[in-house]
């Protein structure tokens, strides 16, 4: 088993300007050495076996700005991603177990940024990939 975090970074002010994560969200893992392509778009592919443990954070380009991730949603069959919070805080993180092994899985994210609560879902969204052996 490996454990593998995604961080989900978004240019809230490009977000809100543009109503869309299109070209205002970067995603980036640590697991680039097993195989992960696409690093820093948002259509990352994440290279995971059967059994890791996935981990998605999110932050803001602007410090200032306030971004929440409120849904992974990836074929349940292959992962089960569930919300989670850091011990004494309201911050949340996703997490899920990779359940069966895989060629290539999209899976969407979707955030609320700013003051807005509508959701902005990935149009172009990542995937797992199979890691390398």
């Amino acid at each position: 088993m490996r454990r593998t975090t995604i961080m989900t970074i978004v240019d809230v002010v490009g977000a809100l300007a543009d109503d869309s994560l299109n070209e205002n969200m970067y995603l980036i893992d640590d697991n680039k050495s097993n195989g992960s392509l696409d690093e820093a778009t948002e259509s990352l592919k994440t290279a995971v076996n059967i059994g890791d443990v996935v981990t998605w954070t999110v932050f803001s380009l602007e410090p200032e700005s306030y971004v929440e991730l409120t849904k992974i949603e990836i074929d349940p069959q292959y992962c089960v991603p569930t919300i989670k919070y850091y011990p004494n805080s309201d911050v949340c993180y996703w997490e899920g177990t990779i359940l069966k092994d895989l060629d290539s899985v999209p899976y969407s994210i979707a955030v609320i940024v700013g003051n807005s609560d509508t959701e902005l879902i990935t149009s172009d969204g990542p995937c797992f990939i199979q890691a390398l052996q």
